[in-house]
């Protein structure tokens, strides 16, 4: 982890489903996330590892425990003090790209900043367009969703991610429902998110060749981190790429 104080830290973070028999997803969590990383947060299927991310995005609220974001305690914010924080400092990719199939792809890069209210149309648009470009789109910005290929739709949902300048993205299994020319592709373009722009990204996967090429490994069992070091692969990685 890069020196000064993390971008998101959590400590003793919990998290229980009500019920007649409660679940636990995550229990009693301690993780430091600090800036120009990138993490990978493995485990296997019912491990808590999408639930952890949740948390730490401020898409759900943990049972017990604190998330600060920046030094900033979140747990006791009102939802629209959470909202705003998270649409100005995280950016988030899914699986499924969750497009909006009645817009075109440069509108759903643009619905974020609409959510934030900083730019004006005219900027936004010309942000989104930006984006869309760097990511190898520029003549797919008036297209819809079901005109791309599955790939191209996971680089408009990292466009999209990235469309507020956020300084963590964070990816739940962002390559998980691609072929493995498309992963590659996006699994890249993280990694120069991290190398080539100072941003962190916290990604989960199943993809331990893709994981053992990110700078560290967090790794989840029964809602429990239980190991947490750095990946030697990804810092040979971030080297030759640097």
């Amino acid at each position: 982890m890069s020196g000064g104080a993390p971008v998101i830290r959590a400590r003793g973070i919990t998290r229980v489903l009500p019920g007649v028999v409660p679940t636990t997803l995550v229990r009693d969590i301690d993780l430091d996330i600090g800036a120009n990383e990138f993490i990978a947060v493995t485990g296997p299927s019912g491990s808590g590892k999408s639930s952890l991310l949740y948390l730490l995005g401020l898409l759900d609220v943990p049972t017990a425990g604190e998330i600060l974001i920046d030094g900033r305690a979140t747990a006791a914010m009102d939802e629209d003090t959470r909202a705003g924080l998270r649409l100005s400092t995280l950016g988030f990719v899914f699986q499924f790209h969750f497009l909006l199939p009645e817009f075109s792809i440069r509108d759903n890069v643009m619905l974020p900043m609409r959510a934030l209210g900083r730019l004006s149309p005219e900027a936004a648009r010309a942000r989104a367009e930006e984006l869309l470009a760097s990511l190898g789109l520029a003549e797919h910005t008036a297209k819809r969703p079901d005109q791309l290929s599955g790939g191209q739709r996971q680089r408009v949902a990292v466009a999209r991610a990235l469309a507020n300048d956020p300084r963590v993205i964070l990816a739940d299994e962002p390559t998980g429902s691609l072929d493995s020319k498309s992963s590659e592709q996006v699994f890249a373009i993280l990694r120069d998110l991290v190398d080539r722009q100072g941003r962190t990204v916290v990604a989960v996967t199943h993809d331990l060749d893709l994981a053992a090429r990110t700078d560290r490994r967090v790794h989840l069992v029964d809602g429990r981190i239980v190991e947490d070091r750095p990946t030697p692969g990804g810092e040979v990685e971030a080297r030759v790429s640097g």
